[in-house]
């Protein structure tokens, strides 16, 4: 049995298909999750939240393997993986693989939650992956609407990847061998910057979409609604002033699922019905 964290998340959704389909017994955990949120008849479903290890218990009877996926709320207010890890411990869990971020490893996040994993106990493994190709949700309303979409640092490149390729590295973590200790980081096949993103979004649409160059500013006035004020700053310093270690293309998606990365054209081919 592997225990899936965030199941209904970008990673967490098609991780669970991703295990079911190789023939694994899965559980779906979720602050907020039902039947509909898992593939029929192959997943169980358990509501569940970190910040109350002790619900976590039923979804890990019979657990080898676990998927741990902190929210950014949960990472903002400082959360203290301690007391969860206990109960995954206790409940006979041997394998942790946590999703982490790429800054962690290069100093611009803190490394709390990685600490925490890796003072556990537990066999572990850190994926570390850029910024999501699915960020680029947050222009639906406005790309559907008015035909047009807004950020800041429009020609600053980064390689963002796609969740689903997050996920299928992550199946490979938790189903095999050989993952123990193993620290990845996990980009997009080459830097796209804003501005090419909403070109490919444009031509996945099928109609044009013009792309507005924020000032800091806006941007920083923009994110505070939704993430507090220290991950905001980080956050615009990254995307605004990547490091060289920011802007390197990895490896270790190709070398552990045998073929490049999807490039944002490929996710935004997928996804253009979210921006009609």
């Amino acid at each position: 049995m592997i225990v899936v964290t965030g199941a209904t998340g970008n990673v967490g959704r098609p991780l669970v298909r991703s295990l079911v389909a190789a023939g694994e017994r899965v559980t779906a955990v979720s602050r907020r999750i039902s039947a509909g949120d898992v593939p029929p008849g192959t997943a169980r479903h358990h509501q569940a939240d970190l910040t109350e290890p002790e619900r976590l218990k039923p979804a890990l009877d019979g657990a080898e393997a676990l998927f741990l996926l902190t929210s950014g709320d949960y990472v903002a207010a400082g959360g203290d993986l301690t007391e969860a890890l206990d109960v995954v411990r206790a409940s006979g869990v041997r394998r942790v693989v946590l999703l982490s971020s790429q800054g962690v490893g290069t100093g611009d996040h803190p490394s709390q939650l990685e600490d925490t994993v890796r003072e556990s106990g537990l066999d572990w493994t850190m994926l570390r992956p850029g910024g999501f190709h699915s960020n680029t949700l947050h222009w639906a309303d406005l790309i559907r609407t008015r035909r047009e979409a807004a950020a800041p640092f429009g020609d600053v490149a980064l390689p963002t990847i796609d969740p689903a390729d997050i996920a299928e590295v992550a199946s490979v973590a938790l189903r095999e061998p050989g993952h123990t200790g193993e620290v990845y980081e996990l980009t997009g096949p080459a830097p796209v910057s804003p501005r090419q993103q909403v070109a490919a979004s444009q031509a996945a649409l099928g109609e044009p979409v013009r792309f507005v160059e924020q000032t800091r500013a806006t941007a920083r006035a923009q994110m505070l609604h939704f993430m507090p004020e220290p991950v905001v700053e980080s956050t615009l310093d990254m995307l605004g002033t990547p490091s060289a270690a920011l802007r390197r293309v990895s490896p270790d998606v190709e070398r552990l699922l045998g073929r490049p990365p999807h490039t944002f054209a490929d996710w935004a081919a997928r996804n253009f019905e979210a921006f009609k």
